[in-house]
């Protein structure tokens, strides 16, 4: 079996150097880092995690909490950590809370004994409670990605929700649309604010007032989304001519519903979400996304914790990294025939 002095010969570095990419450090360049990745595949180099857990009184394990792994959006995410952590020499274990707080809570419990360091995509719709903030901030480090709950203000990755949002508005207003509604999910959810105010605000500079009447905002259950827009569309008065969804499993259910009252877009109404939706070629016409960059996203996050790790959890205040979307425009968004 290969040993790390082998592998700082084959790639021309220092043992320290080796040493410090096996544990993780962000302390090394580059092109060090890839000149030692290298050479661990030329040898197949396994380190022993036991021996090197007793020595460090770590375990080079990442845990990672989702709340849906069904939905495809967090699996991409996934495969992002999991690239960067298999980088760096940890191995990555995914749960699944099924989008409940009080099975979240206890994943978080667990991994805390078992791992160096938690990336957590909150459940949702609720505020953390002192207690369960206090239990999480005294174990390894946490990094929130994509969901950013209220009252917990830790280390956080996600797209810059405030420019996704005005990203899609500033499109359907480029078409010509200016009765633009939003849905939402949660509002105790930090980012979905930022997402509302970022459609505030570039209707605002399009000398447009938002109406209350074309804010819609509901959990992430399919069927108080559905039941929010049948209930919206029936009663506001004149009808939107476009719709807005903030996240993507709003924006699929929001879809089913347009759907189900016989609706079509962009025949009845244009329609934009945030995140792509990776069903989308079922849907006819195809649907405008502002897409996150959710690889990139997973990616980061591991380079965040395992930053914070290297400082032992202290050192200064939260990290926050917030990446751009792009948008990509398809027929959903289009005007209404006879529309200019």
């Amino acid at each position: 079996m290969a040993t790390q002095r082998e592998l700082a010969r084959l790639a021309g570095v220092s043992a320290g150097t080796v040493s410090n990419v096996i544990s993780g450090s962000t302390k090394v360049s580059d092109a060090a880092r890839r000149k030692v990745l290298d050479a661990i595949q030329v040898l197949n180099y396994r380190p022993n995690l036991i021996a090197r857990s007793l020595k460090t009184n770590r375990t080079h394990t990442l845990g990672i909490v989702v709340p849906d792994i069904t939905i495809p959006f967090f699996p991409k995410i996934v495969r992002g950590a999991e690239s960067a952590a298999r980088e760096r020499g940890y191995f990555l274990v995914v749960l699944d809370s099924q989008g409940s707080h009080d099975l979240e809570i206890d994943m978080m419990a667990l991994l805390r004994q078992r791992v160096d360091g938690i990336l957590l995509v909150t459940a949702g719709d609720y505020k953390w409670s002192q207690q369960s903030v206090t239990e999480i901030m005294d174990g390894p480090p946490v990094v929130c990605v994509d969901r950013l709950p209220v009252g917990l203000d830790t280390d956080s990755v996600c797209v810059d929700d405030f420019g996704a949002s005005e990203l899609g508005i500033k499109h359907l207003l480029a078409l010509g649309h200016r009765d633009i509604a939003i849905v939402t999910g949660p509002l105790s959810l930090k980012n979905e604010q930022e997402r509302l105010r970022g459609y505030k605000r570039a209707l605002k500079s399009a000398g447009i007032e938002a109406r209350s009447s074309f804010v819609w905002s509901a959990s992430f259950e399919k069927e108080e989304i559905e039941a929010e827009i049948r209930h919206r569309l029936e009663r506001t008065k004149p009808r939107p001519t476009a719709l807005f969804a903030t996240n993507g499993v709003t924006g699929i259910y929001a879809l089913r519903s347009l759907y189900g009252m016989g609706m079509e877009t962009p025949r009845d109404i244009a329609f934009t979400t945030i995140d792509e939706l990776i069903s989308e070629d079922i849907f006819q016409p195809r649907v405008t996304c502002v897409v996150q960059p959710t690889h990139e996203i997973g990616y980061r996050a591991v380079e965040v914790l395992l930053d914070r790790i290297g400082r032992n959890g202290a050192g200064g205040p939260p990290t926050r990294v917030r990446l751009p979307a792009s948008l990509v425009a398809r027929e959903s968004s289009r005007l209404r025939r006879g529309e200019r």
